[in-house]
């Protein structure tokens, strides 16, 4: 199978890359069917509308829709981004605070250990 946002790269079946892109091909397909049942249920309350503008008004409406719907899931995608980024820089300085804080330990129980062997080796004489 091939990804058509990927310029006809073929998709291993098996990878996380391909349950994506289905996954993203159904939610579209609903999206769709949602909205053309919406265009539809309007130019029902339109009975005065002759066929040719009622199919006129329903795929205007469909692809306005649509298109709000991309706006809205870019829109998520973006925020979600730059909070995956702001989780990653937090994460990353408290990872080294925290490995500042063991080295820090290290040192102090080195530190302790040789004290307590330099001081009974005082004592041993």
């Amino acid at each position: 199978m091939t990804s058509p946002g990927c310029h006809g790269t073929p998709l291993d079946p098996h990878s996380g890359a391909f349950a994506n892109e289905v996954e993203g091909y159904l939610l579209l397909q609903a999206e769709r069917e949602q909205a053309q049942r919406e265009a539809d249920a309007l130019c029902a309350r339109l009975p005065w509308l002759t066929s040719g503008q009622a199919e006129d008004l329903a795929r205007h409406y469909t692809e306005q829709r649509l298109g709000l719907t991309r706006q809205a899931l870019q829109a998520t995608a973006d925020r979600a981004g730059r909070l995956r980024g702001e989780y990653e820089a937090r994460y990353a300085t408290l990872r080294h605070a925290l490995l500042r804080r063991h080295a820090v330990g290290a040192c102090l129980l080195i530190a302790g250990c040789t004290t307590a062997t330099a001081g009974a080796s005082l004592f041993v004489r």
